[in-house]
């Protein structure tokens, strides 16, 4: 059993920042790759970011210099939202591909934590 927990959304002002965490915690052998990707109302789910367990990564064009996406530990990521915009709005999803104990690996997704920008 694995799970993702998210947290660290909330409603924020334009130009404004936050901190999204995400926690993988259970029988996992190694965490791969991690990424945030994000859905807004009427929208298809996106992928914002990206790191390899290596320390790589990758960005939606629409984030790019403005977010980063980070590891702080094997089994944890971050992402750091700055200059947050209107159109930034939306339920951020951490996933996780994971070699589980029994050593097949899969993919994972955290329950998503909302985040607003609104004045």
């Amino acid at each position: 059993q694995v799970q993702l927990v998210e947290s660290g959304g909330g409603l924020v002002q334009p130009g404004g920042s936050l901190t999204l965490s995400c926690a993988a915690s259970g029988s996992i052998f190694r965490t791969n790759a991690m990424a945030w990707h994000r859905q807004a109302p009427g929208k298809e789910r996106e992928l914002v970011a990206t790191i390899t367990n290596t320390g790589s990564t990758n960005y939606a064009d629409s984030v790019k210099g403005r977010f980063t996406i980070a590891r702080d530990s094997a089994v944890s990521a971050l992402l750091q939202m700055n200059s947050l915009l209107p159109e930034d709005t939306a339920v951020y999803y951490c996933n996780a591909r994971i070699v589980t104990t029994l050593l097949t690996t899969r993919d994972f997704w955290g329950q998503g934590t909302q985040v607003t920008v609104s004045s």
